[in-house]
C-alpha cells in the first residue's frame, strides 16, 4: 500500500460540493465545533449513528486485534457511506489526530486500507491536526478559524460539566439537556455576529451559569462518580455502551474532566520536552505561551463559577500537575500518560472518590497509566475506590454494567454512612 494510492489530497473545489463526515466523540462539543466551521464554508455532518452493526462493519475491514475506537470509528464512517444517505463521490472524512506514539497514530493509513478494501479509495481522508500531519489546500486551519474552535471547547466544557451536575438533580426531566440544547445553538452563531474577544466569552459563560443555577433542582446527596479513561471511550456515548446515561439512571451524579484538560497536556507534553530533555528549543517559547494562555482562559472560567456558587468548578490545571509530579514522571506521555492518574486526583481532590476508568482492551498506554496507577492510588489514599472497565468488541455490556453497579453498591452504602461527604 503506497501513500500515493490511498492518499487523496482535499482540495478547494471539493470544499464547495463535498460533505466532511466527522465520527462522534463529545455530541456537546463536536456540534459547536461544527458549526463554526460550517460557519467558514464547510459542510459537515456528525455521525450519531449507533448499534452492534457499527462494530460488526468495522471488524469487517479491520483487523479484530486493533484498538477498539479505530474499529469503531472506521465502522462508523463506513456504515454512512454504504447507508444511501450520501454520494459516496462526494464525501470526505474528518479524523482528529494527536500525532502521539500510541496506535491512534496509525488510524490514518487504517481507514485509508478499510476504505480501499471496500472500494472506497477515492474518498479523501482529512487529517484534522495541530501537528501538521498532511496538507489539505481545501481545509485549512486559519487563526480567526482556530480562536473560535477553542473557545466552543470553553463552551463545551462549561455546558457539559453543569449539564453532569444538574440532571441527577432536576425537578424538570429533561430541563437541563434541553437548555444545554438551545446555549449549543445559540453560541456558534454569536461567534460570528459579535465577534470573539475574551469578555464577550466571559458574558456568554455568565449567563450560561445563572440560567442553570436558576433551573429548579432538589439537591439531595447523591453517588458522585469520576469517568477517566482513553479520550475516545471516555467521552464517546459509542464508545462506552453510553456510560454516562447508565450511571444518571443508577441515580448517580456523573462528574467528567473536561476536554481543555487534555488539550493543555498535549500541549504542556511540548513544553516538557524541553524542560526534562532539552528538546523543541525554538518552537519552546510557543507552547509556553499557549499554555499559559489556556491557564489563563481557564481561570476565569473557575472564577466565574466560584463567584456564582451554585456549581464545582474545575481544578485549575496547575494543580492538576503539581498534584501528580510524586506519582508518576511527567515524561510519560503516551496515549493520556500522565494526565490519567492526575485526572484521578483531581477528582479525589474534589471529594469525587468514586471513579470508573474507561480503556479500549488491549491499550497499552492506558493499562499502564490508567488500571496500573490503580494500586499506588490506592496505596496513598484508601478510600478511593476505582473500577477499571475494558471496552471490546466482544466485551459484553452486561459484564460491563455489572462491575460499575458492583462499584455504585459500595459507594451507596459510603454515602449512607457518612451523608455529609
Amino acid at each position: 500500500m503506497s501513500k500515493e494510492l490511498y492518499y487523496i489530497p482535499f482540495t478547494e473545489d471539493m470544499k464547495k460540493d463535498y460533505t466532511i463526515l466527522v465520527p462522534n466523540m463529545l455530541p456537546r462539543h463536536f456540534k459547536l465545533i461544527l458549526q463554526v466551521f460550517r460557519n467558514h464554508g464547510y459542510k459537515l455532518d456528525l455521525l450519531e449513528t449507533d448499534g452492534p452493526q457499527i462494530a460488526e462493519m468495522g471488524l469487517k475491514y479491520v483487523h479484530n486485534d486493533t484498538c477498539y475506537p479505530a474499529i469503531l470509528v472506521i465502522g462508523q464512517f463506513l456504515d454512512a457511506i454504504q447507508s444511501g444517505k450520501y454520494d459516496p463521490h462526494k464525501v470526505a472524512l474528518v479524523l482528529f489526530q494527536t500525532g502521539g506514539g500510541c496506535r491512534a497514530s496509525n488510524y490514518l493509513s487504517l481507514l485509508r486500507k478499510a476504505l480501499g478494501r471496500a472500494g472506497y479509495d477515492y474518498v479523501p481522508v482529512i487529517s484534522l491536526s495541530l501537528a501538521g500531519i498532511e496538507k489539505h489546500p481545501g481545509f485549512k486551519l486559519t487563526v480567526p478559524l482556530l480562536h473560535r474552535l477553542f473557545y466552543a471547547l470553553i463552551y463545551g466544557d462549561l455546558i457539559l460539566s453543569l449539564t453532569d451536575q444538574c440532571k441527577p438533580y432536576e425537578l424538570e426531566k429533561g430541563s437541563a439537556e434541553a437548555l444545554a440544547d438551545e446555549f449549543t445553538e445559540q453560541l456558534a452563531a454569536k461567534m460570528e455576529e459579535e465577534g470573539v474577544s475574551y469578555k464577550k466569552v466571559l458574558r456568554n459563560c455568565e449567563e450560561i451559569v445563572r440560567r442553570f443555577a436558576a433551573l429548579p433542582m432538589n439537591r439531595v446527596p447523591k453517588v458522585k462518580v469520576g469517568v477517566v479513561g482513553e479520550i475516545y471511550v471516555k467521552y464517546s456515548p459509542l464508545g462506552n455502551n453510553n456510560l454516562a446515561q447508565f450511571l444518571v439512571d443508577e441515580d448517580a451524579e456523573v462528574v467528567m474532566p473536561g476536554l481543555l484538560d487534555f488539550m493543555y497536556y498535549c500541549i504542556y507534553d511540548n513544553v516538557l520536552d524541553y524542560e526534562l530533555y532539552g528538546l523543541r528549543r525554538l518552537t519552546h517559547p510557543i507552547y509556553r505561551f499557549a499554555s499559559d494562555f489556556i491557564i489563563e482562559k481557564q481561570k476565569g472560567i473557575i472564577d466565574l463559577i466560584k463567584k456564582e456558587g451554585t456549581f464545582r468548578p474545575p481544578a485549575p490545571m496547575t494543580h492538576t500537575v503539581e498534584r501528580v509530579r510524586s506519582v508518576i514522571g511527567l515524561g510519560t506521555k503516551m496515549g493520556e500518560g500522565w494526565l490519567l492518574p492526575a485526572e484521578m486526583l483531581e477528582l479525589y481532590d474534589a471529594g469525587v472518590k468514586n471513579i470508573v476508568c474507561t480503556q479500549p482492551f488491549g491499550c497499552l498506554p492506558n493499562h499502564i497509566c490508567g488500571k496500573g496507577m490503580m494500586k499506588p492510588l490506592k496505596d496513598r489514599h484508601p478510600d478511593m475506590n476505582i473500577v477499571a472497565i475494558d471496552y471490546d468488541a466482544g466485551a459484553t455490556r452486561v459484564n460491563q454494567e455489572n462491575r460499575i453497579k458492583l462499584m455504585l453498591a459500595n459507594a451507596k452504602e459510603q454515602l449512607e454512612q457518612n451523608p455529609e461527604t
